[in-house]
């Protein structure tokens, strides 16, 4: 049987980022991963609900893009795979409007068991709805603000991390073109830390920024690896 212990942070199982974030992802705190695709959002995001779980405490996991694979989920799990499994609570949200219903009913769905929120991404239905009524951009991106207000309050007042992964689009920003967050502003103003994930020249090898934390430190830059059993440090020579 999986044991609780009293959590503070939640460890990502990067060591060397781990080790700067001074043990993880914060409880009552908001984390924001960013990057384009195939940079190893999804798979940092499960690997820190297995952690939680090995912790003993639950994770509601919410699919905003409908990409979550219980077979990825599977592979980055050490052991006791089907306890894992269960500790780990899946929602779906199909549209925009789902999406505000599951933030505003958070306390429904988040019980004392649980410790972290994972939003995969949080930004999708948001970036759909836009490009359906584009007009409408401005009532879109005050309902966006409210949610991650949301989201933040829930972190504190229920002793939860929340997890946060976001879509990037190019912003021209000199040479060369730089990558954001959609809805920029409005992601980083309510997270606490802020990570962004870039591809390198090195197959499967991700250059990670911690770009804000709660420490105040300068920023960091780590390298990654993208392997079958989940994300961890590149001990590679550079």
């Amino acid at each position: 049987m999986l044991m609780c212990v009293i959590l503070q942070k939640i460890p990502i199982d990067c060591r060397a980022v781990d080790e700067f974030l001074k043990g993880g992802l914060a409880i009552e705190s908001v984390t924001l991963v960013y990057g384009e695709a195939e940079t190893g959002k999804t798979t940092l995001a499960m690997q820190c609900a297995v952690k939680c779980a090995e912790l003993g405490y639950k994770t509601l996991y919410i699919d905003a893009d409908q990409t979550f694979s219980a077979q990825r989920l599977y592979q980055v799990i050490s052991a006791k795979p089907d306890e894992i499994l269960e500790m780990v609570i899946l929602v779906r949200p199909k549209d925009f409007r789902e999406q505000a219903s599951v933030v505003d009913q958070l306390s429904d769905y988040v019980g004392k068991n649980f410790k972290l929120v994972v939003f995969d991404t949080v930004t999708s239905l948001y970036r759909l709805r836009i490009a359906e009524s584009p007009s409408r951009t401005f009532e879109f991106n005050r309902e966006l603000n409210r949610q991650l207000a949301v989201l933040a309050q829930a972190a504190r007042t229920q002793k939860i991390a929340i997890l946060l992964t976001s879509q990037v689009h190019s912003v021209p920003n000199g040479t060369p073109i730089s990558i954001e967050p959609v809805a920029t502003r409005v992601v980083k103003f309510w997270a606490d830390t802020v990570v962004a994930m870039k591809q390198t020249e090195r197959q499967q090898v991700i250059q990670t920024t911690v770009e804000k934390n709660l420490a105040k430190l300068p920023p960091a830059v780590f390298n990654l690896r993208i392997a079958e059993h989940g994300i961890h440090d590149d001990l590679a020579r550079r």
